[in-house]
């Protein structure tokens, strides 16, 4: 039997029956909304997936259509004109990509620096620069393994640049300069010239005097010059060192992190409406490459064996290698991770440009992995600049290549030059379509081996290139989801302690409170008036 209470002749309902309604009624919204879950046809369930993979289908559907619009171009025999006229949406695309590169990198280093402390921005930069090295000296390694696996260059002496019909390319640079300008490029006389220049050394040759005979003494002396392109190792310590600073300095650094900050967001802003333009300029990027392309089979069939090992090695290096270092330090299963990143994949891939995929690819680790923004636009500027996994492998095959192709036996010292070389020259490769085929070169001079064959490299590059990018950027993706792995551990760590601080506020707080409910009148007076109403409103008045 319920217990029901009558108050001026009417009958209410116990405290009991009335938990059981407000409990019914709290029920019934869930229930209707799982029925109505249940009732949902698979219409609907595919019109949801399309909506929040949309992008993803729009760029993986672009790649396709351009295979197909470039096959279809490619039979009307387009003058070169009418060429450059067909792959100018894709020549947009570039530009945009390019245009957002700088204020992206910059704001959102400053911004990332400055929101981690000093410790933990020593410690996950020291974590970083590790991973970045461990990563490209095991790429390094399956690079040259594979070259002396599949031998690439044995047996294809006859092949050379005239039997293909190529410029010849070369590079008289040492390899004392090239790491010399490494360092140059660190420090940028010129922040603004930084942000469209580089440095280069270049070589004059000056007369020093005569010999013995009389003839006349010259020397090579190196001279500075400038090149076209961004200094984006210059731009990326200033950046870091520049939002460390800000956060030194305290409440009179807020202002400016705060501007930096919006500056930041209002970037992604702006990548987010340029993703949406990815899947049309993708398109004829594609099909643009495949109507420029002129005799494809006799370069597969004379520089298969390269190619095939170069995408070979990237496969390993990505499919294998970077999810097993993923999983191990995070026990997630990698590949889900990955499936998020399909959108930056495709980009790399169509791009051929570590540089220009960062937009996206930090868009998508923060939208679609969760990654904490502090983390992913810190690291993700420096992987795109200084981790370079996927041209540390073709690197090493080529050299390894152009070693065979010569009849020349590597030694053991050569081979250990060629990865520690490999491994130090793609910190300064260009994010940039064909930038590693300069660090090639370095390679080449530091083990002795002539540079008149880059130009057989250069003639499959943009075929090389694309998984090149695509381990590229992959790379930088896993390090920013094992960073931040990291960071939430170190985060639990210190939760334990702060819940024992505020366990025991709690605690004392509660105390007061009961010490003010033995102590206070007013708590007593107010007892007092739920007891007896009546009573308690004439005392009170």
């Amino acid at each position: 039997m319920e217990k029901k209470s009558e108050i001026n002749g009417h009958t209410m309902p116990s405290s009991a029956s009335t938990a059981r309604m407000l409990e019914n009624s709290e029920q019934e919204p869930g229930e209707e909304e799982q029925q109505k879950e249940e009732k949902r046809g698979f219409g609907e369930r595919l019109g949801g997936f399309l909506s929040r993979n949309l992008l993803v289908i729009l760029t993986v559907s672009g790649v396709l259509m351009g295979v197909g619009l470039g096959m279809l171009v490619r039979s009307m025999n387009l003058t070169k004109a009418q060429m450059s006229h067909f792959a100018f949406p894709g020549e947009m695309l570039l530009r945009m990509l390019k245009m957002i590169i700088l204020p992206l990198v910059v704001c959102s280093l400053v911004s990332g620096a400055a929101s981690l402390d000093t410790r933990s921005l020593g410690k996950l930069g020291g974590i970083a620069v590790a991973y970045f090295l461990v990563t490209t000296l095991i790429a390094s390694g399956i690079g040259v393994a594979l070259a002396f696996i599949i031998k690439p260059g044995v047996g294809a002496g006859a092949l050379n640049t005239n039997s293909l019909g190529l410029e010849s390319v070369s590079s008289d640079k040492e390899t004392t300069d090239s790491f010399l300008d490494l360092a140059r490029n660190l420090f940028p006389s010129n922040l603004v010239a930084a942000a469209f220049r580089s440095y280069a050394t270049d070589y004059k040759t000056v007369a020093v005097g005569n010999d013995t005979n009389g003839t006349t003494l010259y020397q090579k002396v190196p001279i500075g010059t400038e090149t076209d392109g961004m200094n984006i190792l210059g731009l990326v310590l200033f950046a870091m060192v520049f939002g460390v600073a800000l956060r030194i300095l305290g409440e009179e650094g807020e202002e400016l992190i705060r501007f930096f900050n919006a500056f930041n967001e209002a970037t992604m802003v702006l990548v987010s409406w340029i993703m949406w333009y990815i899947p049309f300029g993708i398109m004829f990027l594609v099909g643009s490459k495949i109507v420029e392309m002129e005799d494809v089979v006799l370069l597969v069939t004379s520089l298969g064996k390269y190619i095939f090992a170069s995408i070979l090695g990237h496969i390993i290096h990505g499919g294998i290698v970077l999810p097993l270092i993923y999983f191990a330090f995070t026990r997630k299963n990698p590949y889900s991770f990955l499936s998020g990143l399909i959108t930056p994949f495709t980009t790399a891939f169509a791009t051929c440009s570590s540089s220009a995929t960062l937009p996206s690819m930090i868009k998508c680790v923060e939208e679609n992995n969760g990654v904490d923004k502090r983390i992913s636009r810190f690291i993700l500027p420096i992987g795109a600049t200084v981790n370079m996994d996927g041209a540390a492998i073709f690197q090493c095959i080529a050299a390894v290549f152009i070693a065979q192709l010569n009849n020349t036996e590597l030694n053991a010292g050569q081979i250990f030059t060629i990865l520690v070389t490999a491994t130090a020259s793609s910190v300064g490769a260009a994010g940039i379509p064909a930038g590693g085929i300069i660090t090639i070169a370095i390679i080449l001079e530091a083990i002795g081996l002539p540079t008149n064959d880059l130009s057989l490299m250069l003639a499959v590059d943009w075929i090389v290139d694309r998984t090149t990018t695509v381990v590229n950027v992959e790379g930088d993706a896993l390090g920013a989801g094992i960073l931040h792995h990291i960071n939430q551990l170190e985060t639990k760590k210190h939760q334990p302690e702060v819940a024992e601080e505020l366990e025991e506020v709690r605690v004392e707080s509660v105390a007061n409170v009961q010490a003010e409910e033995e102590t206070s009148p007013l708590v007593m007076r107010q007892t007092k008036i739920l007891d007896g109403m009546p009573e308690a409103i004439e005392s009170v008045l």
